[in-house]
Parts: C-alpha cells; sequence; structure tokens
C-alpha cells in the first residue's frame, strides 16, 4: 500500500507493499496521526492503473483547525469533540480500506479534508480524477448540495452517509441517501402501528411547533393512502411544563396504553417517558417515537425511565455479536483504549459494501445501487424516491428502518 500525503504534514502510516503499521497509542495520541490524512491513495501497485476503480471520500477532519503552521497540534492533551464525527467516521473507512487491500482490492480512494481552510471544497472538487466512479461523503447540507450536483454532472453515485434530509435536492438519480427522512420514519412508524397496535387507539402527542405539524401531516397523508385499515389516531397537544398530571386521564389500567412521541425535541421526548414512567407500572404502556430517542437512549437504564415500553425506528443497527465488529472494537480496545462508535461502523460498512460494488459493477453502479449484496452490519433498502408533480425519481433513499424495543433499560427485541 502507498500513502500519499499532499499536505506536508507527518503521514498516517508508512509500509511496504501491502504494509499497514499502527503504532500502540492512546486515542488522543492515534488522533494526532490521523487527522494529518488530507488526500490518501490507496494503491495494490501489482494491477495496473487504468484497472483500477476510483473513488472520492470527503469527511470533516478539521485539520487546519487541529494544527498550526508548525504541525504542532492545538489543543494540547485536549480533543475538541466537533472533530469527533469525520475522525471516526475516516477510521471506519480506513479500516475498510485495510481489509480491502488484502483482499488486492482494484481501487484507488482519495479522502479530501472538508473543513480545510487551504482549499474550499469547490477547489477539491476540481483536484478529483476524471476517473473517479463514486463519491462517499460524511457532509453539511451545503456540501451535500455542491456533491450532489458533481455526481450529477459526472453521472457516478454520491452516497451521503449521515444527513436526514434531501436539501432540495430532486431530479438527481446520482444521489443516495442512506439515512431516512422524516417522512421514511413517519411512514414507518405508521406501518409498524398497523401490524402491532392496529386494533388500539393511538394518542399522538405533540408540542407546538413546525416540525410536528409535519409529523401529523405525515401520519395523516398515509393514513389516506394506505391500502390497509388506517389507524384510530387522536392527537393531544402539551404545554410546554406538563406533567404525569396530565398523561393520568389518557391511561387505563385494564388495556395497552399506545401513544407515539410526535416530535424530534429531545427535551420533551424525555419528559414524556419520565412522566410516563412516573404513572406506574400498572399501566401498560407502549410509546413509540420519533428517531431523535436514539440520542437519549444511553439514560434509558436510569430509573426515572424505567417502566414503559419504549419504540423508535433506526436505519443503523449493530448489535455487535458478528466477527468483524468484535475485530473493530478489539482493534479499538488494544491500540487506541476507546471504544469504536457508531460512526466507526458506518464508515466501515459504506466503504467496503459501495467498494466492493463499486469492482464488479464498475460504471453501472448506478443501475444497481439496490443491489443488497456485501451486507456488513445492517441491511439497506435502497429505494427510488418519486416526484409526485412530475412523476421522475428525484433520488434514492434507504428506506430500511430497524424498530429497537426498550424496557427497564434492555432491549427487549429488534424488528
Amino acid at each position: 500500500m502507498k500513502i500519499i500525503n499532499k499536505t506536508g504534514l507527518p503521514l498516517l502510516w508508512k509500509g511496504n507493499e501491502g504494509e499497514v503499521l499502527k503504532p500502540k497509542k492512546s486515542f488522543f495520541q492515534i488522533a494526532c496521526f490521523v487527522l494529518p490524512v488530507v488526500c490518501c491513495l490507496l494503491s495494490t501497485g501489482i494491477i495496473a492503473q487504468t484497472n483500477k476503480q476510483k473513488i472520492a471520500v470527503f469527511v470533516p477532519l478539521y485539520l487546519d483547525s487541529a494544527f498550526d503552521a508548525g504541525n504542532n497540534y492545538r489543543y494540547d492533551k485536549n480533543f475538541p469533540k466537533f472533530i469527533n464525527p469525520g475522525l471516526e467516521f475516516y477510521e471506519g473507512v480506513q479500516l475498510a480500506l485495510d481489509s480491502l487491500n488484502k483482499e488486492k482490492a482494484q481501487l484507488e480512494v482519495f479522502v479530501y479534508d472538508t473543513r480545510s481552510t487551504q482549499r474550499n471544497l469547490l477547489e477539491q472538487i476540481n483536484e478529483i480524477d476524471t476517473a473517479i466512479g463514486l463519491i462517499i461523503a460524511h457532509a453539511s447540507a451545503q456540501e451535500n448540495w455542491v456533491l450532489a450536483s458533481e455526481a450529477m454532472l459526472r453521472k457516478i453515485p454520491y452516497i451521503n452517509v449521515n444527513l436526514p434530509n434531501d436539501g432540495g435536492i430532486n431530479n438527481n438519480p446520482y444521489f443516495v441517501m442512506l439515512n431516512p427522512s422524516l417522512k421514511t420514519h413517519v411512514e414507518s412508524v405508521y406501518r409498524y402501528l398497523q401490524k402491532y397496535f392496529s386494533t388500539n387507539t393511538i394518542t399522538v402527542l405533540r408540542k407546538k411547533g413546525q416540525m410536528e405539524d409535519l409529523i401529523k401531516t405525515y401520519l395523516d397523508e398515509f393514513g389516506r393512502s394506505t391500502a390497509s385499515v388506517p389507524l384510530k389516531l387522536k392527537y393531544a397537544d402539551l404545554a410546554d411544563s406538563f406533567s404525569v398530571k396530565q398523561l393520568l386521564p389518557l391511561l387505563d389500567s385494564n388495556r395497552q396504553n399506545t401513544f407515539v412521541a410526535a416530535s424530534l425535541d429531545e427535551s420533551f421526548n424525555r419528559r414524556l417517558l419520565t412522566q410516563f414512567a412516573l404513572a406506574g407500572k400498572q399501566y401498560k404502556t407502549s410509546i413509540i417515537g420519533m428517531p431523535t430517542l436514539n440520542n437519549i437512549e444511553k439514560d434509558f437504564a436510569r430509573t426515572e425511565f424505567k417502566g414503559p415500553e419504549i419504540i423508535y425506528g433506526q436505519p443503523f443497527y449493530n448489535a455487535k455479536t458478528d466477527k468483524i465488529s468484535n475485530h473493530i472494537a478489539t482493534y479499538f480496545n488494544t491500540k487506541m483504549y476507546a471504544r469504536p462508535s457508531d460512526m466507526v461502523f458506518r464508515g466501515y460498512e459504506v466503504m467496503w459494501k459501495y467498494s466492493k460494488l463499486l469492482t464488479q459493477y464498475k460504471s453501472d453502479l448506478s443501475s444497481n445501487l439496490s443491489d443488497k449484496k456485501n451486507k456488513v452490519f445492517t441491511d439497506f433498502d435502497i429505494q427510488p424516491v418519486l416526484n409526485k408533480q412530475t412523476m421522475t425519481m428525484d433520488y434514492f433513499e434507504n428506506k430500511k428502518l430497524y424498530f429497537i424495543k426498550w424496557q427497564d433499560g434492555v432491549i427487549r427485541g429488534v424488528n
């Protein structure tokens, strides 16, 4: 493996052909090695240059913020949180490339720092090889628009790994959104309720807000268009200072109580779950919420959350019991003295899956984005999103959601 560094900063790895050397250091020390990589090249050497498939990866590494002009790390022994998501995603990508390199994959992969102060995104895009066949990015909304437009011009797929919305992108069959939109989440919640709670009267709990109105619109629209029996929904608005006193009239100790937490607001959802817990275990209560419940799941083991059944959908679910997950966890434990985040696993599986598909389909990858081969941790269900006004395809979106069921701080099931 050769690594070409265009920044003048220290190399992350140096080694012979096909060899990767990684020093045993703390996560902080490893980060100081990882951060200097702005543009790296994976090359298997023995394969003719013209036969390799080329991939551009855009990720926020904040190299210029982390190092001064003398290549000295600015933050001493601290590690700013804003660097974490991009760095962790990059580390997952690199681990996948290590595995692909062992298979002598016919790939060249270029990694660009989208937070570079020396070259803006458009300048970086202008450097991309004309033979690039795939773009993968952890991007902001503005960067997403630029990268999707570039993919459209080049007629190559662009995989976005982090944004849960299209940002107004339309009529672009080369854009792929792996994180499902809010509309997809709400429709999936509706189908889940139809499957498991179809005979129940379901109370939708909301606060006042634009996003809450949008969720209500999606629920009502899907209820009108469903081919199955529509749900019996009733809506209840709650004030910001609501307590268990306002929830008790909605509860019945003689039946299953089913609620939808129809808000993305974490404070509202946290208050809702804790107040339901205060109502007591004499009430059998299920609360199906929006994807932001994932942001507070680390607190579900606390006493104030015990009692209600908490359910929400997530597109990236990894039980971390498989061989690859264990290998990644062991590597992080022994080399970095840290646990790999979900973004590490996402970086690994996206790079692995779509690199494999690119080497198989080459210039025809755009016609095979729904191929479900090369699964790593999670299933992707890549489907076209149609524009109802023009009846043309706007983009591709992952429609797969795993519904995770928590109770008393323990995962009780995954559907």
